[in-house]
């Protein structure tokens, strides 16, 4: 059976999540284990697949990004090669950071940053209207966001 994890391993997800780069010692002590014992369940939250990875929260505006949107994928076909092939094809442009298979009006929702409105024609016309099956795209541009987590919710 697939390890599951307990109301002590929530905890420390939790906690990683505010704070990847917290110590061992100071999570230990937020948990209310010895050191040893806390690491060895991080690991096991690790290589059970639970923590993926550890990422700095950087700002994109800050980073001359100033252009964020939501790109509506409607593909030609939904045949056993079409989905994979989109899903590779959209892997491999990297102003594209997130991609969700979904229920709806589409296919697919692209997340885009680009740094102006120059650069967001060049993906459109030079990367995604060229990807194989995609029948239609409708952009929604990001004019402001008042909440953008990278926690996952956890209930313990």
């Amino acid at each position: 059976m697939p390890y599951q994890p307990d109301k002590t391993d929530l905890k420390i997800l939790k906690l990683l999540q505010e704070n990847g780069r917290i110590t061992n010692l100071q999570l230990a002590s937020n948990i209310g284990l010895s050191p040893a014992p806390t690491l060895e369940r991080v690991r096991k939250l690790e290589n059970s697949g639970f923590i993926k990875s550890y990422h700095a929260f950087v700002d994109e505006e800050k980073l001359g990004l100033g252009i964020k949107s939501f790109i509506q994928i409607s593909l030609d076909f939904h045949t056993q090669n079409a989905i994979p092939e989109f899903v590779e094809a959209v892997k491999l442009i990297p102003e594209v950071t997130e991609c969700h298979h979904v229920t709806g009006n589409c296919d697919f929702i692209l997340k885009v940053y680009v740094k102006d409105i120059k650069a967001y024609e060049t993906v459109i016309m030079e990367k995604i209207s060229k990807i194989p099956f995609v029948k239609t795209f409708q952009t929604m541009m990001i004019m402001s966001t008042s909440k953008k987590e990278p926690i996952v919710p956890l209930a313990y």
